[in-house]
């Protein structure tokens, strides 16, 4: 009876850890993801707002997107990369946005869909905890809309 009770001992609060570990990154995960779609659908809604040849013939839009600087207490950034559509028929563009959570291994895509004169400025990184989090979209007089993070 004693090696069984020395071995819940020992072993429920080693279940208890990892259970609770899972359901920690889980949140994160989740909190994580939510964070890519809003970010994607800001992208997204700037991208549109500027896309009118007739309302709008030039101008520069940027958002903060609102989001927390932390997620439990971990900074998190993002970056960006532009491509075609898989689809021959549609000439738009799909912009995938990944997420990392700092110091650790959770990472989150995103995608949004952009028109074909969309240009995005993969070099820069959003960081959570900056001053600059958000991004920019700039309209020139050519139709192309340059889009990036900071702002």
């Amino acid at each position: 009876m004693i090696p069984i009770l020395l071995l819940q001992i020992f072993l429920f609060p080693v279940v208890a850890n990892l259970l609770m570990n899972t359901w920690v990154d889980s949140r994160r995960t989740l909190t994580l993801q939510e964070a890519a779609s809003n970010m994607g659908s800001k992208i997204q809604q700037m991208y549109f707002a500027l896309d009118h040849n007739t309302t709008i013939p030039s101008g520069t839009t940027t958002d903060q997107f609102g989001l927390p600087p932390y997620i439990d207490g971990y900074s998190y950034t993002a970056n960006a990369i532009l491509r075609p559509s898989s689809v021959a028929a549609n000439p738009s563009q799909v912009l995938q946005i990944t997420l990392r959570l700092a110091t650790t291994t959770l990472e989150v895509t995103s995608q949004v869909l952009l028109g074909s004169n969309a240009k995005w400025d993969s070099t820069m990184i959003f960081r959570s905890n900056s001053t600059s989090a958000g991004a920019y979209a700039d309209k020139f007089g050519n139709g192309t809309i340059g889009m990036g993070f900071g702002g």
